[in-house]
């Protein structure tokens, strides 16, 4: 086994995150080790901390190292990798293994694998059934297939989101056959959201925020939307009533879909991102208009590579705060009072001094 320093949450529904030391595996024939450098700060790790995500427990030894989406350097390789080399930069997302063989999988959509696709962190190895520990630490081994080249004018702090919310809104996109002339709505302005408006004004879309307020009106527009539609102005939004070939809704919190189903054009699409708790759907809201209601989780290796061009090609990162690994409590805290705009993202360069007192 291998030791490296990370940040370990506790199994009592807290937030408070303590440094640790813990290990990591010996290399197997495909493996990689990479030394982290930047790892984001996701809502879902606030979640898996408090225990919203489910028992602790069952992520290993009754608490979890977060983090599944990070960018740093190889370090090390086994004897039967050929994609990568020490010193490359690579970015890695949510998974780092699936089944390989069934039809999700050979279709490169190991997100949906049959099996069941093994998580970054709180997952289980499926050779030696250890629970893993994820990259809010300064090393992590993974196979090589599961890790993505960094293009090396993307700046690797600004680039981490890319590889949980990039692909998290790049997939329905693609599924949509977003466009030059499509016309796209995205329902939350934040982590999730300001990719959204980023990735689909670059792939020529029409882009609208919704938002409750118009505090993010600006915001908005510099991120590449055409202008920001208050869903509290009734007036507003039965005017966008039909309007949208596809609508993102990156909310989180429990709200009514109605109102997002009737802005949806005939055979128009609304992408529930957010995973919102207790939202019902009235299916006379799909009925007119023959709409569809869809929803996606993360993504495929097939397309995390494709976004990956596709924003090395037009310079496209997340807008974030970087904090030296240290303050995660503060970004824990100030993420679930929501004060962040519009991603966290760690240094972990400070693990390897010593802890402070």
């Amino acid at each position: 086994m291998r030791t490296t320093m990370g940040w370990q949450s506790a199994a009592d529904g807290s937030t408070a995150l303590q440094r640790i030391a813990f290990d990591r595996r010996e290399l197997r024939e495909d493996d990689i080790a990479m030394r982290v450098d930047f790892c984001g700060v996701c809502h879902s790790d606030l979640h898996a901390v408090q225990g919203a995500l489910g028992d602790h427990a069952a992520l290993g030894s009754g608490a979890l190292v977060p983090g599944h989406e990070f960018t740093g350097t190889v370090t090390e390789v086994g004897p039967a990798v050929t994609g990568f080399a020490l010193g490359d930069r690579i970015a890695v997302g949510t998974l780092v293994d699936s089944c390989g063989t069934c039809p999700m999988c050979q279709a490169g959509q190991e997100n949906f694998c049959f099996e069941g696709p093994v998580s970054t962190y709180g997952g289980v190895d499926r050779i030696d059934g250890t629970s893993l520990k994820g990259g809010y630490s300064r090393e992590y081994v993974l196979r090589e297939k599961f890790a993505y080249r960094l293009p090396g004018h993307l700046d690797a702090a600004a680039a981490v989101p890319l590889m949980c919310a990039g692909i998290t809104v790049w997939e329905p996109m693609r599924a949509a056959g977003i466009g030059p002339g499509s016309r796209v709505a995205v329902a939350g302005l934040g982590g999730l959201g300001h990719l959204g408006v980023k990735l689909a004004a670059a792939l020529g879309a029409e882009v609208t925020v919704l938002s409750r307020t118009a505090d993010k009106a600006v915001d908005a527009q510099k991120l590449g939307a055409t202008e920001l539609l208050l869903t509290t102005d009734d007036k507003q939004t039965q005017q966008a009533f039909g309007r949208f070939d596809l609508i993102l809704d990156t909310i989180s919190a429990p709200h009514d879909l109605s109102v997002l189903l009737r802005m949806a054009a005939l055979d128009g699409t609304l992408s529930v991102l957010g995973f919102p708790v207790d939202t019902t759907v009235r299916i006379m809201d799909l009925t007119a208009g023959r709409k569809k209601l869809t929803s996606s989780g993360t993504g495929g290796r097939r397309h995390t590579a494709e976004m990956l061009a596709f924003c090395a090609e037009h310079q496209i990162t997340a807008e974030v705060e970087v904090l030296p690994s240290a303050r995660v409590q503060d970004a824990l805290d100030r993420l679930d009072r929501g004060d962040v705009r519009y991603r966290f993202v760690l240094d972990l360069s400070d693990l390897d001094q010593p802890a402070s007192s």
